[in-house]
């Protein structure tokens, strides 16, 4: 394996750490208060940590090309977050959840498959591997009475997480963090018309602040580390290992809150290590 290899599965591990753990502690706070007005305020705060991170590393502007693929992949971020909580909104999480996380992954290694060439033979069986395991991690048992329309939002919320993928690769490789604060902008500015046209002015509470900050700060890091990871190496690698996140959630309940871990969760957290090792081979 490569050195480049290596680093791209770090950084999509990392990436994928991160992001679980946004999703735990958007969650948390999501039980509690207005959705829209939680994931708006852990926008925010994530703007403002990559603004002063920027300034503070010294990191040089990019050019506008990388500006423009950084305000496209805030559009299509928000476009599947908006379309994900819909999803999830309407009680069919057990369909939701998984489709749009595989659908995620499968936009870019799809994308890089016309732009780099196929992945070994290895990677792609990975890749099938990691696809289930995100299905039995994500999914549960109550999936019965599947129908076309069911599956409309997720696959949208999958397509636009894909695109942000895509769009963050195309991102300048003498910079990171800009590129992701013209995400950010453009994103805080589709959600905030959302809540002025949807008049949903709720947000959350003061107790609930330190919780939406650490959301912010999981989901900052996550989106950090894929954008390293895609520049490292091949976008389809770092889209599938990132792609694992909802492991960190899985165990991070566990672990914190005590929820139990289905067998069909385990099974799927098993075999996303093994799907790791294929990719990493």
């Amino acid at each position: 394996m490569i050195n480049s290899d290596l680093h791209v599965i770090l950084f999509g591990l990392a990436s994928a750490i991160c992001w679980g753990a946004g999703d735990f502690s958007g969650g948390i706070a999501t039980k509690r208060s207005n959705v829209y007005g939680v994931v708006l305020i852990s926008q925010i705060i994530g703007t403002i940590l990559l603004i002063v991170s920027a300034l503070l590393l010294a990191e040089q502007l990019p050019d506008k090309s990388s500006i423009f693929w950084g305000a496209i992949a805030g559009i299509c971020g928000c476009f599947g977050l908006l379309a994900l909580y819909r999803g999830l909104s309407s009680g069919k999480m057990g369909i939701v959840a998984p489709v749009a996380a595989v659908i995620t992954a499968v936009v870019p290694v799809i994308f890089n498959i016309f732009t780099e060439g196929m992945p070994s033979v290895y990677m792609f069986a990975g890749f099938g591997i990691a696809f289930t395991g995100v299905w039995l991690i994500s999914g549960n048992e109550n999936t019965k009475g599947i129908v076309l329309n069911d599956l409309s939002l997720p696959l949208m919320a999958g397509i636009g997480f894909g695109l942000f993928l895509i769009s963050i690769d195309h991102v300048s490789e003498k910079a990171v963090l800009w590129p992701l604060v013209a995400s950010r902008i453009a994103s805080v500015g589709m959600l905030t018309g959302y809540h002025i046209l949807k008049r949903e002015h709720e947000l959350p509470t003061r107790n609930l602040l330190p919780i939406v900050i650490l959301a912010g700060i999981f989901d900052t890091g996550g989106n950090t580390f894929f954008a390293l990871a895609s520049q490292v190496g091949r976008l389809d690698i770092a889209a599938v290992i990132s792609s694992l996140y909802p492991a960190a959630t899985v165990i991070l309940a566990w672990a914190i809150l005590k929820e139990r871990i289905r067998i069909r969760q385990w099974i799927g957290i098993l075999i996303s290590l093994a799907a790791i090792i294929l990719i990493s081979s």
